[in-house]
């Protein structure tokens, strides 16, 4: 049988192998210049990406830039709109402008619409009518955790204060069958540190309205009309959070008698207290709102503010009695870890003329002799030792209060 094509061997050829380990050679040069090329492909869009990222912080950094070149717009508010132009008054300088305002913008704008305007005092933009956002922190988001089983010797001050402001929230078609409107507002007034903003709290933790707290300093301001425009917007937060508690402290702050003083000081605040007797009672009905006050100084306020339709319940607090004493330092030792020879009842009878304060301050430092001595225990020496050293501070403060008068 003859020899096949495949069986013959063939004479070996060099250039052939030459060729052969060449384009090995070639082949083996292309798998890395293709491995760079793909390298070098993922790094340009790596560098593309990062190149698009700087681009973006250029553009806002311009953008910035270009915000920090203009003019700053002023807040004003319409005070007119008439056929000549739009009078507008200029917020903290009370500067009065008329403007000329184009036939679209006029549509927008109405008296009292807050308006941004330019350094030639002309509108560039209608403002929302936002409530001021210190009236809007004013609301109470979480209950305080003081309940009515927190206050001691106030039964009857506590009664009144749910009739007037609990019971016309929760059941008003009592009143409704009755036939009388509920009461609209309490004041609560008496010495310091007994109880009255505690009382407050505890309407705040049991009632499911809206509270708001404020301080009546916290409406004095150095402009005029910034405080009653936070009066209204007080009263405006209330009303979209209907139903709603107002409870303001320190209102003689703004609620002062009357005097015939002229100073720029004196009349604020008296025009803040005007705004304030309109929002409680004036032409307006103040809906579901319910109105809480406190101070220390009754002799001190308007009468105007007293009359009933604005506090028709005025609800002294006093000091407390023998009897609320005891209860009161019941209610401050509760958690606290006391001997048994500790008598209540004659610790309400020394600490004669005690307010709820000083009691919670004689359970605080007969804690403090405690500890001084390396005991856990409080024993009947350190409630005494405790309010002898509150009697003297409060004297010492007398003695200091009456040098400086």
């Amino acid at each position: 049988m003859s020899d096949t094509v495949d069986d013959v061997d063939l004479p070996y050829d060099e250039d052939e192998a030459s060729q052969q380990e060449k384009i090995q050679s070639l082949e083996e040069r292309l798998e890395i210049l293709e491995a760079q090329n793909e390298e070098m492909r993922d790094k340009l869009l790596d560098a593309n990406a990062e190149n698009n990222k700087y681009q973006q912080k250029l553009e806002r950094l311009t953008h910035e830039n270009k915000k920090l070149k203009q003019s700053p717009l002023f807040v004003a508010t319409v005070q007119e709109v008439t056929d000549e132009g739009v009078i507008i008054k200029q917020h903290g300088n009370n500067q009065e402008a008329l403007t000329e305002v184009t036939d679209e913008m006029r549509e927008d704008i109405e008296p009292d619409a807050r308006v941004a305007v330019n350094n030639s005092l002309s509108i560039v933009k209608p403002l929302s009518n936002e409530t001021d956002v210190r009236a809007r922190v004013m609301e109470v988001t979480e209950s305080p955790e003081v309940s009515y089983e927190d206050i001691g010797g106030l039964e009857e001050q506590m009664q009144e204060v749910r009739e007037t402001v609990e019971m016309p929230l929760e059941k008003p078609e009592m009143f409704d069958d009755v036939g009388i409107d509920p009461p609209s507002g309490v004041l609560l007034y008496g010495p310091p540190g007994t109880g009255k903003t505690m009382l407050a709290k505890a309407v705040a933790n049991q009632t499911d309205a809206t509270f708001i707290k404020m301080a009546g300093s916290e409406l004095v301001h150095k402009f005029i009309g910034e405080g009653a425009k936070l009066v209204r917007d007080l009263f405006d937060v209330a009303r979209e959070h209907e139903p709603a508690v107002i409870f303001i402290d320190e209102i003689d702050a703004i609620a002062a008698k009357r005097t015939e003083s002229k100073t720029s000081g004196d009349a604020e605040v008296q025009r803040t207290m005007m705004q304030l007797l309109s929002e409680m009672d004036g032409f307006e009905e103040r809906g579901e709102i319910r109105i809480i006050a406190a101070t220390n100084r009754f002799d001190m306020l308007d009468r105007a503010i007293l009359r009933p339709g604005r506090f028709d319940r005025l609800i002294e607090v006093p000091k407390p009695n023998a009897e609320g004493r005891e209860i009161i330092f019941e209610i401050h030792t509760r958690g606290m870890n006391v001997a048994d020879d500790v008598e209540f009842g004659e610790l309400a009878e020394e600490a004669d003329n005690a307010s709820g304060a000083d009691i919670k301050a004689v359970c605080t430092e007969a804690g403090m002799f405690a500890i001084r001595d390396d005991r856990t225990e409080i024993r009947m020496e350190d409630f005494r030792n405790a309010w002898d050293k509150v009697q003297a501070e409060s004297d010492e403060t007398e003695d200091v209060s009456k040098t400086f008068a």
